[in-house]
């Protein structure tokens, strides 16, 4: 906590002159959380900052995080980029999938919700929640559930999507094997209350033969509604705008759940043409251009 203290005073001193970017630190059960935290020229921390999440296994640093940070400072936007732990103590770059798994979907939503408390201790006061692709599911299901006064604005970008079936089309197409055998012996050991009991040499989210505990696979793999992101859209309080690229084969039919529910007012819904699931170059350029303009209303 505490050089997460120090670095923030540094750049509320050096916000007035220059952009500037240091890592920050928090405390939360149990383990050090780590962001990237960015201040647009000329900023102090009462100016709107954008609260950026990654996706699956993921990090702050990965090109289209970095990207988006970097753009929406420039464009006059404080950012905070954070690291999700994933069960782990000061976690930076990609999970390994060597390490056992014993995090949760619903922990980064907590996460999220200690990083926001943590914004408003400093001062924040204006926080856009911005999440990409799993991490864009994440930030809706905290904006859904947390009406807090800070959150003016909700982006979303490729966020996941889900029905029921589908994350067992989609482990039968990733493994070649079926999901059901697996869920089903989590589930005998979570009501034997053997929940953090390993299961080794099974096939997890992006990892082949890992070890995965039974909690963390029933977590990611239950059929849970909430994992739909589309459905979390009207249950948001505050202005939402969705980005999808039309050439996205990660959550192809982000543009066709949500165009529905667009109304153009407090749900928007922008395709970026030729853009896929990651927004590379230009694309990156013009989604920002849209989420700027968005904020900005």
């Amino acid at each position: 906590m505490k050089a997460g203290k120090y670095l923030v005073a540094a750049i509320v001193l050096c916000a007035s002159a220059l952009s500037f970017a240091a890592e920050v630190t928090i405390d939360f059960k149990g383990h050090t959380l780590n962001g990237e935290m960015m201040m647009a020229e000329g900023k102090g921390l009462d100016a709107p900052l954008v609260l950026l999440t990654h996706g699956t296994l993921a990090h702050n640093h990965m090109e289209i995080m970095e990207s988006f940070q970097n753009q929406l400072t420039a464009a006059g936007f404080n950012t905070l980029a954070i690291n999700l732990s994933l069960g782990l103590d000061n976690r930076h770059g990609m999970y390994d999938c060597a390490v056992p798994h014993r995090h949760t979907h619903r922990e980064a939503v907590d996460e999220i919700g200690a990083w926001m408390a943590w914004l408003k201790g400093k001062g924040v006061k204006h926080v856009i929640l911005f999440g990409h692709s799993l991490g864009g599911n994440q930030t809706a299901w905290f904006a859904a559930e947390h009406d807090d006064p800070m959150i003016e604005k909700v982006v979303l970008v490729a966020p996941m999507t889900w029905s029921k079936g589908s994350e067992a089309k989609a482990y039968k197409k990733n493994f070649n094997k079926d999901l059901a055998p697996t869920l089903s012996l989590a589930r005998q050991l979570m009501a034997k209350k053997k929940g953090d009991e390993l299961m080794k040499n099974t096939d997890f989210l992006y990892c082949k033969n890992t070890s995965v505990s039974a909690r963390a696979f029933v977590d990611y793999y239950a059929d849970e509604p909430r994992f739909d992101t589309p459905s979390l859209l009207k249950k948001i309080a505050k202005p939402v705008l969705v980005i999808a690229g039309s050439e996205d084969t990660t959550v192809p039919d982000v543009a066709q759940k949500v165009k529905p529910l667009a109304d153009g007012n407090k749900i928007k819904l922008v395709v970026i043409d030729g853009a896929d699931h990651f927004f590379r170059d230009l694309y990156s350029d013009e989604a920002t251009e849209a989420i700027t303009a968005f904020v900005r209303q």
